[in-house]
């Protein structure tokens, strides 16, 4: 975890808040103890008390300093009722109050009220079902109506971590689709990289070298985002070399731009080439990957791999808190 020290030195300093939904998960509960006995975060896991208590001390860990909350016998669950109710006009308050005997729908909507942080799930829920809690009660961030995620990459060899998106949520995204997950992806980039974002939309054609249908998706997701944040350093449509590569991009790109061959962020124009993508890089390069991290929500939501180890638990729920800690 070298690269994620200086997250959790400033994690250590912010005291923030992290609720885990599925709390009587035993590698949930070992590094929810691990979060709260090194000061990296104070933690809430939901369940029941005794079911809980159970699974920390068949991991041998202490609960000392954690707080165990039953959404079916909280007292906040009423004021929670009430505030999704209110944000989801026609929804009755005894529809929202069984709603939020949903752990991942309480712990969501304890992200909402600023009770927590972030709420970091998915270990024993589908990704679907993480999205539609956080749809319904965080809401978007401004300007964004898509849900997508993004994996930090550390890739041996080269000097600076990148942001790969979408690889995990957005099957085939339109390019309005595509141009929600490229600013999001900025946002992302822009709190947690030492870097101002250099954002690639990535295709099979470099401005133009190819026509197809496809090409011009990433062109209009191109257009859009740059109407929706003139001042990001965003380029499009390249090829993934001439991304990357300075001598690649001086041959096939004309013209200045900030961002072929030197970019940091990369935002795939489907689920198939940016999935495929993470892992050869993965599995091939070595590299280390940290994700996949939700985004787009106006509070931080992460979202884990049912095969998660406990130090990727940790890791996602580090770089949550630096994406609610950290200034836009």
């Amino acid at each position: 975890m070298a690269f994620l020290d200086r997250y959790i030195t400033a994690a250590k300093g912010e005291s923030g808040r992290v609720v885990f939904p599925e709390g009587s998960d035993p590698k949930v509960v070992r590094a929810a103890h691990f979060l709260q006995s090194e000061g990296i975060a104070e933690v809430v896991l939901l369940g029941d008390s005794e079911t809980v208590g159970k699974c920390a001390a068949g991991q041998g860990v202490s609960l000392a300093g954690l707080r165990v909350i039953d959404p079916a016998e909280s007292g906040h669950g009423a004021a929670y009722a009430e505030m999704y109710a209110a944000a989801r006009g026609g929804v009755r308050e005894g529809v929202a109050r069984r709603a939020l005997r949903k752990p991942l729908y309480f712990g969501a909507m304890m992200v909402k009220a600023g009770d927590v942080d972030t709420m970091v799930a998915g270990i024993a829920n589908p990704t679907r079902r993480v999205i539609e809690a956080a749809s319904l009660c965080v809401g978007f961030a401004q300007g964004i109506e898509t849900a997508s995620s993004f994996f930090l990459m550390l890739v041996p060899g080269i000097g600076q971590p990148m942001l790969f998106a979408d690889c995990a949520v957005n099957v085939d995204p339109g390019a309005e689709e595509l141009a929600h997950i490229a600013l999001a992806t900025a946002q992302s980039a822009a709190r947690l990289l030492e870097e101002p974002p250099r954002v690639a939309m990535l295709s099979f054609s470099t401005r133009g070298s190819a026509a197809h249908q496809r090409v011009d998706k990433v062109v209009e997701a191109l257009e859009i985002a740059r109407r929706s944040a003139p001042g990001l350093a965003i380029d499009g449509e390249l090829q993934a070399d001439s991304a990357l590569s300075p001598a690649v991009a001086a041959k096939k790109v004309a013209g200045a731009s900030e961002v072929a061959g030197r970019a940091n962020v990369l935002i795939f124009p489907d689920l198939d080439s940016g999935n495929i993508a993470y892992k050869l890089t993965q599995y091939l390069a070595g590299a280390e990957s940290i994700g996949p991290i939700l985004q787009g929500f106006s509070r931080p939501v992460a979202d884990l791999s049912r095969g998660a180890s406990v130090d990727d638990i940790v890791g996602t729920t580090v770089l949550s808190l630096a994406l609610g800690n950290s200034p836009t």
